[in-house]
C-alpha cells in the first residue's frame, strides 16, 4: 500500500433501474442488493483499503446522501466526503476531487470507480489495480479498465485496444462459438486504446467479440493527479478553470460554500465525452474480475447464487412452487407464494409490489413515473 495512492468513488446516482428498491431518497450504492449484509458502497470501500489508507478515499456524493454516507462509512475523514449541490456529471465530479487531492498530496496516484459495480473476484481485481497504479506513477497515461467481454453484449459501451492477438474459440450465452482473446500473456499488459465505442446491436457485438481487441468499458480509471489536471486543461478548459479558483479554498471550511455557489455553473458533461475521448494518452488495461455494473435487475439476477431451477430469493419466507429463472426480493417478515412464474422480478419495497417480465424490464423507468406522480 502506497499513501501516495488515493481512491475517488462517485457515489451520486439515484439507481432508477432498481425501483421499487431503490429510490431517490436511498439509491442502490446505498443498499444491501445481495443480501449479504453489506450496500454496494460499503463493499467498495471495503476493497478499496488494502489499495489506500482509509484517510486517502475520498466519497463524491450528492449533498442529500451525506448523512447516508456518514452512516455506512463512519471509518472515513468527514472532510473526504465530497458533496455536490446538483449532478453535473463525471467529469465535474473527478474534477472537483482532483483539485481538492492536489490540496494534499501534489504527487497522489488516483483511481477513479463507481461506487454501485460487483466484483466478484477481489484477489484478482487488486492485483489488475496495482499493476494499472505501478503504471500510471511512471507514465504520463490515462488508464481505464476493459473488461474481458464473455458474450456479444449490447447494454455496455466498448474499448476498442489498439493489439493484434490470436483468437481463441469460446461459447456465447446461446450456444453460438465466437472468436475472443486467449487468456494469455498478451492480454496482461496495458495497450493504447484506438476508440470508445457506443452501445452496439447484437450483429456489431458478435463482431467485437470475434475481433478480440473488444473490450467492455468498466468506467473504472487510473492515472497520477498530474496527467488527470492536465488532461482537464486541454480537454475541459472551462472546468478545470472553474475548480482551480478553488485552490485557496480547497480542505478548509470555505470549501463547501465555493462548491455550492461554483458548481452550478459547471458544465454536465460525463468524463468518456470531455477528456477520454478527446486525449491521445489514453491506454486500456484488459481484465477478468468478475466484474457487473449491476445496472438492472437481470444483471443481479446473472451475478447471485441461484437453485436448481435458476432462481435466486432475498426473503426468508418465500415459498416457490413451478417457477423458474426468477429474481425474488423481499422482506424478512413477509409471507410470500409464487407459482408458475418463469422469467419474472418479484420485488417488494417502500409500499410497492412489482412483478415484471426480465425480458421488459427496461419499463421499469416507465412503470415507476407511473407510480410516482
Amino acid at each position: 500500500m502506497s499513501f501516495n495512492n488515493y481512491i475517488i468513488i462517485m457515489a451520486g446516482g439515484v439507481g432508477s433501474r432498481f425501483w421499487p428498491m431503490s429510490t431517490e431518497e436511498k439509491p442502490k450504492q446505498f443498499l444491501d442488493v445481495l443480501g449479504i449484509g453489506k450496500s454496494l458502497l460499503q463493499q467498495t470501500v471495503a476493497r478499496f483499503k488494502t489499495i489506500a489508507p482509509a484517510e486517502n478515499i475520498l466519497i463524491v456524493t450528492s449533498a442529500k446522501y451525506k448523512d447516508l454516507v456518514t452512516e455506512q462509512c463512519p471509518e472515513l475523514l468527514e472532510s473526504n466526503i465530497l458533496l455536490e449541490p446538483c449532478m453535473r456529471n463525471t467529469a465535474p465530479c473527478i474534477a472537483y476531487a482532483a483539485y481538492k487531492i492536489k490540496g494534499l498530496n501534489p504527487n497522489a496516484n488516483i483511481v477513479v470507480a463507481p461506487s454501485d459495480h460487483l466484483i466478484t473476484n477481489e484477489g484478482e481485481f487488486i492485483r489488475i489495480i496495482e499493476n494499472g497504479l505501478e503504471f500510471t506513477s511512471s507514465k504520463d497515461a490515462l488508464l481505464t479498465l476493459g473488461i474481458q467481454p464473455h458474450r456479444p453484449e449490447t447494454g455496455y459501451g466498448y474499448i476498442q485496444a489498439s493489439i493484434n492477438v490470436k483468437a481463441s474459440t469460446q461459447i456465447g450465452t446461446e450456444g453460438e462459438s465466437y472468436e475472443t482473446m486467449p487468456a494469455s500473456e498478451e492480454k496482461e499488459g496495458v495497450c493504447k486504446v484506438e476508440a470508445f465505442k457506443e452501445k452496439p446491436n447484437l450483429e456489431t457485438a458478435k463482431e467485437y467479440l470475434a475481433a478480440g481487441n473488444y473490450f467492455w468499458n468498466s468506467g473504472i480509471f487510473l492515472w497520477s493527479l498530474k496527467s488527470i489536471l492536465d488532461a482537464f486543461e486541454s480537454c475541459l478548459p472551462e472546468v478545470a478553470e472553474l475548480f482551480q479558483k478553488g485552490a485557496e479554498v480547497y480542505n478548509t471550511e470555505k470549501e463547501q460554500a465555493f462548491i455550492n455557489d461554483m458548481f452550478p455553473t459547471c458544465t454536465n458533461i460525463s468524463i468518456d465525452y470531455g477528456v477520454m475521448e478527446k486525449a491521445s494518452n489514453i491506454f486500456v488495461h484488459p481484465a477478468d474480475f468478475g466484474w457487473s455494473d449491476l445496472g438492472t435487475w437481470g444483471s443481479l439476477w446473472e451475478k447471485r447464487e441461484k437453485c436448481e431451477q435458476g432462481n435466486t430469493v432475498v426473503g426468508e419466507q418465500v415459498h416457490l412452487f413451478e417457477a423458474d429463472n426468477c429474481i425474488v426480493n423481499m422482506p424478512t417478515n413477509k409471507k410470500v407464494v409464487i407459482q408458475g412464474l418463469q422469467d419474472y422480478i418479484v420485488v417488494e419495497e417502500n409500499d410497492v409490489l412489482l412483478i415484471c417480465k426480465k425480458e421488459e424490464e427496461q419499463r421499469i423507468k416507465e412503470f415507476r413515473a407511473a407510480v410516482i406522480k
